[in-house]
């Protein structure tokens, strides 16, 4: 019978301790700094959230507070009661996803043609595609518009859909040319040496390893397309019942002004999906499945 042998730990040497106080000490401006920036990000969302809380009264005060000492929901039934809420949640719903699902089928496609062929005028293409991406598509407005006038696309969502979905393409695809080049090519190549054609491996080894580009790609195309007003303000001329949210926002004003209560309840209303879509994917979006399956 063995005697069980007891382990002392070694003792914490001073030297080791100062490190950490001096790793800590060298971390603390960049800490700072980092939590500046945060206060400097938040604050304006903080604002209209409380904004949203507070009675008419408190929003016209000439002494700000910074809490609601009185919160009401008030406003926020003025934004969900306003004439048209449903029906243009409906439309930047129906236009987002729209946009976000076309954009990620022939980005897919386009980025597995750039990453994993080797075909002439592959260069340019890039080329063509980074040169897309840096454009100001505020500068496309005009041309846009004349594009729908020509074609009797004004006032249409279809119209609205296809613009989102120009504006998302370029940075998906080079989004997930990335993703798609981290990915290893020897994953495919030993699919197929057990049997499975070129589009199979695909499907089955390079796809799902892909998800997280798809993840992240669709989140920034989402937040691109909800957020977008000026094409929107643009485009959805006369037919009312076609405009977006971000319009939608614009028109919170009475004979005595802007009713800026109702204006922040909407806008943090408005704010809620991303919100929601940001908080079910950001466990999802990681790069490091690769790895892992590099080791199986």
């Amino acid at each position: 019978m063995t005697t069980p042998t007891l382990r002392v730990p070694a003792p914490r040497t001073p030297g080791a301790r100062t490190r950490r106080t001096g790793n800590a000490v060298r971390r603390l401006p960049l800490n700072l700094a980092a939590l500046a920036v945060l206060a400097v990000s938040v604050f304006p969302v903080y604002w209209m959230v409380i904004t949203a809380l507070k009675p008419t009264t408190a929003i016209q005060s000439d002494t700000p507070s910074f809490l609601p000492l009185h919160p009401t929901l008030a406003h926020f039934r003025t934004a969900v009661h306003a004439d048209g809420f449903g029906t243009f949640w409906r439309n930047s719903l129906t236009v987002t996803l729209g946009a976000v699902l076309m954009s990620l089928v022939v980005a897919l496609l386009a980025a597995f043609a750039v990453g994993r062929m080797r075909w002439r005028g592959r260069r340019a293409f890039l080329l063509l595609v980074f040169t897309a991406q840096m454009a100001p598509w505020e500068a496309l407005l005009i041309p846009m518009y004349v594009i729908a006038r020509d074609t009797d696309m004004l006032d249409k969502l279809s119209m609205l859909t296809l613009v989102y979905f120009m504006t998302t393409l370029p940075f998906t695809i080079v989004t997930l040319r990335g993703f798609l080049a981290a990915i290893p090519v020897e994953l495919e190549e030993a699919a197929q040496v057990d049997g499975c054609t070129r589009p199979q491996a695909f499907r089955r080894v390079t796809f799902p390893l892909l998800a997280p580009g798809l993840l992240s790609t669709s989140l920034f195309g989402f937040i691109t397309a909800w957020n977008e007003f000026a094409f929107a303000n643009t485009l959805i001329i006369k037919n009312q019942d076609a405009r977006t949210l971000p319009v939608w926002l614009s028109s919170f004003s009475n004979v005595f002004g802007t009713d800026w209560g109702a204006t922040m309840a909407a806008s943090s209303l408005f704010m809620l999906p991303v919100l929601l879509v940001f908080l079910v994917l950001q466990n999802r979006v990681t790069t490091g499945m690769t790895a892992g399956a590099v080791k199986g």
